[in-house]
C-alpha cells in the first residue's frame, strides 16, 4: 500500500521534500497558493530526477505521482505524513500549523521544516493535536542529504516522536532525535558558528571567500565527510584518542582565536561576500553549480556509506 506525503508550501525546501518522496514511491499531494507553484516544482523535479535515478529509485516511483490541490484541507486528506515548509516567520509559520491541526487526522504527524524555531513555540495554537506537531528540520539538497532533525515539544509524546522516526526512514532520511528543544537545533548552530567565523575573517581582510571555503574543502571538510567533529579530534590524540587530545590543545580552547558573535554587514562587508562569491561562480548560473554539487553529494554519500556502514544503525541509538 502506498504512503501519501503532504507538502504545505513548495519553495526550495518543499521541492526538495516532494522529489525525494516521489522518488521513494509515495503519493505527494501539495498545495501552495502561489499559481506558479505547480510549473516551478514539476520543473523542480525534473531537474533532480537524474540524480535520484543515480542513487536509485523505489519500485513505482515517478513523479507523475504528484498532485497540485487547491486547499489546505485536500492537501492533507488521507496523509500519512504531513510537511510544511512556508517562509521561516514564526506568526505565519503558528498560522498556518493551526490550519492544519484543525483539518488533518489527529494521529498523523505534522513536521515543520524550520530551521530554528522551537517545536513548543509551533505548538501553541495547536489544540486539537499539538503534541503531534514536531519539528522535522532538513538540509538542501533535501532529495539527496538524508539528515533530518526531528525535535518534540512541551506536549510531545516519545510515542509521537518513534512514529516520526519510522516514517522519514520510510523516506531513506537518517533522522537525528534532538534530546531536548533548543533554537537552531543541532546541525545549524555548528554552521552557524562556522559562519559567523568566515565573515571575521573577510571582513578583517584575513582571506577571500575562495580561500575560506578552500580552507575547509582541502582541509577539515574532508574529514568531516566521514567522521565529524567529535571523532576527528579523537583521532588528534594518537593511541591515547580523546583524552590525551585535551590535555594536550585543550588549554587553547581558552585563547581568544575565535569570535563568537557575527560581525556588522556593514556594505563593504557585503560587497567583499557577494563579489567573491560570484568570482567562484565564474559566470557560472545557480542551475549549472546545482548539478555540479548534485553529481559530487551522489557520488560522495555511496562513498560515505562504504567507509561508515554501521551508520545504518545509528537512528535506532540517538
Amino acid at each position: 500500500m502506498s504512503q501519501q506525503l503532504s507538502v504545505i508550501g513548495t519553495g526550495v525546501i518543499g521541492n526538495g521534500w516532494i522529489a525525494r518522496a516521489l522518488a521513494r514511491g509515495w503519493d505527494v499531494v501539495a498545495f501552495d497558493p502561489d499559481p506558479e507553484a505547480p510549473a516551478r516544482t514539476r520543473a523542480f523535479v525534473a531537474g533532480a530526477w537524474a540524480s535520484l535515478e543515480r542513487l536509485g529509485l523505489a519500485a513505482g516511483a515517478s513523479p507523475e505521482r504528484l498532485t497540485f490541490v487547491d486547499s489546505l484541507e485536500t492537501a492533507v486528506a488521507g496523509a500519512d505524513l504531513i510537511q510544511e515548509n512556508v517562509p521561516e516567520r514564526l506568526p505565519l509559520k503558528q498560522e498556518i500549523l493551526a490550519a492544519i491541526d484543525g483539518v488533518a487526522e489527529e494521529q498523523v504527524v505534522i513536521g515543520s521544516s524550520t530551521s530554528g524555531f522551537k517545536p513548543s513555540d509551533l505548538q501553541q495554537d495547536c489544540p486539537r493535536a499539538p503534541g503531534r506537531v514536531i519539528v522535522a528540520h532538513p538540509f538542501n539538497p533535501v532529495y539527496l542529504l538524508p539528515l533530518v532533525e526531528l525535535v518534540g515539544g512541551a506536549t510531545t509524546e516519545p510515542a509521537q516522536i518513534e512514529r516520526a522516526r519510522e516514517l522519514y526512514q520510510a523516506l531513506e532520511m537518517r533522522p537525528l532525535v534532538v534530546r531536548r528543544e533548543i533554537e537552531g537545533h543541532i546541525a545549524d548552530r555548528l554552521m552557524e558558528a562556522l559562519w559567523r567565523e568566515a565573515l571575521h575573517l573577510v571582513n578583517d581582510g584575513v582571506a577571500t571567500t575562495e580561500e575560506v571555503d578552500a580552507a575547509v574543502v582541502y582541509g577539515c571538510g574532508l574529514r568531516w565527510s566521514l567522521m565529524g567533529t567529535f571523532l576527528t579530534f579523537h583521532l588528534a590524540g594518537g593511541e591515547q584518542g580523546m583524552r590525551h587530545m585535551l590535555e594536550q590543545f585543550g588549554p587553547a580552547l581558552k585563547l581568544p582565536w575565535t569570535k563568537l558573535e557575527a560581525p556588522e554587514l556593514t556594505d563593504t562587508l557585503i560587497d567583499r561576500v557577494v563579489e567573491g562569491c560570484e568570482h567562484q561562480a565564474a559566470g557560472r548560473p545557480v542551475a549549472e553549480l546545482d548539478r555540479r554539487r548534485d553529481d559530487f553529494l551522489v557520488e560522495l554519500l555511496d562513498l560515505v556509506q562504504k567507509y561508515w556502514p554501521e551508520a545504518e544503525g545509528l537512528e535506532g541509538r540517538i
